[in-house]
């Protein structure tokens, strides 16, 4: 890492294969931590002390992890840019560039506070989570709302739920196959979204969890994140 970007305190956590971020020329110069997935905490944990603001090079839930143990190291004040190969599911949600245009923008981008949504374990999405059926179930059955609104009660094929831009923060919506074809009813937006069900198998940014539960919250957190955009 050179003296000016030692003195603005940056730098890259890469997950998985170094030579796509050697092709980024800003990205060459700054000091590079690797970590081997989103379950690599001990990486992830080292980068949160020494820096003001953290190169995330890596997919979505690899920005979800980092993001995860900054809010459990209460350090949100740490800036983060994204930069994915190529455009993602968060990338659309927070109106992101991907590959070398986001290379630059991680280095000369301002960092502004936006919601984070995360669930009742402490894990946060960036892009998507999902409530699906468990596998041995043909639907998933129960009941969800988002703030006061009744989302379902009854029987669905599933719930997908996103992070929003602006607040309040997620938006969530209900699929049900009709005639063999999958139907996502309208959004609805609000603060928190909680499911109460007879078993569910949740999917955070295409990560399943390794247990199924009855109930499962996603909601904003009191303090947002800081993206650089």
């Amino acid at each position: 890492m050179n003296t000016s970007d030692s003195a603005l305190g940056v730098a890259v956590l890469l997950f998985g294969d170094d030579r796509t971020r050697k092709r980024w020329n800003t990205l060459t110069t700054l000091s590079t931590h690797r970590a081997d997935g989103p379950d690599d905490i001990d990486c992830i944990d080292a980068t949160i002390g020494p820096y003001r603001r953290l190169v995330v090079v890596g997919g979505d839930s690899d920005l979800a992890a980092v993001l995860s143990r900054l809010l459990r190291a209460d350090r949100l004040d740490i800036e983060v840019a994204y930069v994915p190969h190529q455009r993602t599911v968060a990338t659309r949600v927070y109106h992101l560039p991907a590959g070398r245009r986001a290379a630059r923008r991680a280095r000369r981008g301002y960092a502004t506070r936006v919601p984070l949504i995360r669930d009742e374990t402490g894990s946060v999405i960036v892009g998507r989570a999902d409530w699906l059926p468990v596998v041995d179930r043909q639907a998933l059955h129960g009941e969800a709302v988002v703030d006061n609104v009744r989302l379902f009660d009854g029987d669905v094929a599933g719930v997908h739920i996103a992070p929003t831009l602006a607040m309040p923060g997620l938006r969530a919506r209900l699929h049900t196959p009709r005639a063999g074809i999958g139907i996502w009813r309208q959004w609805l937006t609000g603060r928190a979204v909680q499911l109460g069900s007879t078993g569910v198998a949740v999917v955070r940014d295409g990560v399943p969890a390794r247990r199924r539960v009855r109930r499962s919250t996603f909601y904003r957190n009191v303090e947002g994140w800081m993206l650089v955009r």
